[in-house]
């Protein structure tokens, strides 16, 4: 058996495979989410029942957790001492979003020798960036376009690098003209948080919040309906990881009932809007929501061919992107085996960009492990790493990597991968 540093990592790692949030995680077996950050971090003693009900909870089977010895030295941490949800929700409530993320951005951890996906630096990007003066605006148009066009492509590490000097000439170009002009520099600055949230994102750190509750500000200042589109999705995104799923919902909704669905570009944004309002209903256990939103949708690119909303938009409203919600959708639900048929179907190849492609095959690995389909899910996994080798550093994809390798099915490969991925050592 391993050490008992290991039992922190394989909870970590099956939550993660399963894209659930430690709060959802915690309010199926009673405790709070920062008591499941604890146990994550080998910070908490719990006892065999305990270990049981979280291998329960996460599909771990139970062999895996049971022979572990109990942690030495002093507790750092018990149940008694670690917030419950109630007194977590109240303490919530009086913690601004600054002060709880100036308290620490969530780390990646990595247990393997691969360079890591690069975390965008919260301090350099958002509260001390470059000394950079204003620009014309076609100029920072242009670069935000690149900046956009890197994303997409999955270079997250050249993105990690351009964005301080991005956001930091928005920033001072916004704040140097009036009128007219500032409105369409506000636009170009809520596009740049946008990007940032969304990186941000990639690694689940809580950088997202504050990135995103900038893009929309800037948004709205613009007056333009689709960076508030844009603005909107990624802070829902951020409310949905962190168990406001519900609340994700109203505002994706609402966002797309102010959009004209007769317009081109505007209908698209609805729609992208419609399919992270269901992937947002399904994480929140909503099936009748999710599903009406994916139909909504469906119906929507189907009256008219939907192209992308313009070039800065990072997601597509096509019927292949609808049916890879529908995919991710099902996964959440916990009905995979439904979306079998549509991924049989699915043609990846299709979609414009590295990122959205390697998205798609992220959904279709996760629905294979679901199923207990090993050798399917490990060949999804490595055409992710073949349209976007970054996207398979992501800690998601490197929890499912370690997921599968600790499987009862020996692929030949995996552990190379795994090695290769930064899901363990080598």
């Amino acid at each position: 058996m391993g050490s008992n540093d290991d039992l922190g990592k394989i909870f970590r790692a099956a939550r993660q495979a399963l894209d659930l949030t430690q709060g959802e995680v915690g309010r199926e077996v009673g405790y709070s989410a920062s008591a499941i950050s604890r146990i994550e971090r080998n910070r908490m003693r719990i006892d065999l029942d305990t270990r049981l009900r979280l291998a329960r909870v996460l599909h771990i089977p139970a062999e895996r957790v049971s022979g572990f010895p109990a942690p030495a030295g002093p507790v750092i941490d018990t149940v008694g001492n670690v917030p419950m949800p109630d007194e977590e929700d109240a303490m919530r409530r009086r913690t601004t979003l600054l002060g709880a993320l100036a308290a620490g951005a969530s780390a990646v951890i990595s247990t393997g020798t691969a360079e890591a996906l690069p975390v965008l630096d919260l301090d350099d990007a958002l509260f001390r960036l470059p000394n950079t003066g204003p620009a014309p605006l076609r100029t920072l148009a242009s670069a935000t376009a690149a900046a956009r066009e890197t994303f997409t492509a999955a270079r997250y590490s050249d993105l990690s690098h351009a964005l301080p000097s991005l956001l930091a000439a928005a920033e001072a170009t916004r704040d140097a003209t009036a009128g007219q002009a500032r409105q369409q520099a506000n636009g170009i600055l809520a596009r740049a948080y946008v990007l940032a949230a969304e990186l941000a994102a990639k690694q689940h750190s809580d950088t997202a919040w504050v990135a995103a509750d900038r893009a929309l500000v800037a948004a709205r200042a613009s007056g333009m309906p689709i960076p508030i589109g844009e603005a909107s999705r990624v802070l829902a995104i951020t409310m949905r990881r962190s168990g406001r799923c519900a609340s994700a919902v109203r505002l994706l909704t609402h966002e797309a009932a102010q959009l004209d669905p007769a317009d081109l570009r505007a209908g698209a944004v609805r729609t992208t809007l419609l399919l992270t309002a269901a992937y947002s209903a399904a994480a929140g256990h909503d099936r009748a929501t999710a599903l009406a939103l994916l139909d909504e949708a469906d119906e929507s690119v189907e009256r008219r061919a939907h192209a992308a909303p313009d070039g800065l938009f990072t997601v597509e409203a096509t019927k292949t992107q609808v049916d890879v919600y529908r995919i991710g959708v099902h996964n959440t639900l916990g009905t995979p085996d439904e979306a079998v048929e549509l991924a049989r179907g699915l043609n990846i190849g299709l979609m414009a960009t590295a990122e959205r492609r390697a998205r798609a095959w992220t959904d279709t690995a996760r629905m294979w492990h679901a199923l207990g389909k090993g050798q399917q899910t490990f060949a999804a996994l490595r055409r992710v790493e073949r349209e976007a080798a970054q996207e398979a550093r992501r800690p998601a994809l490197r929890a499912l990597t370690a997921n599968l390798l600790y499987g009862p099915t020996r692929l030949p490969g995996l552990k190379e991968f795994a090695v290769r991925t930064g899901a363990v050592s080598a």
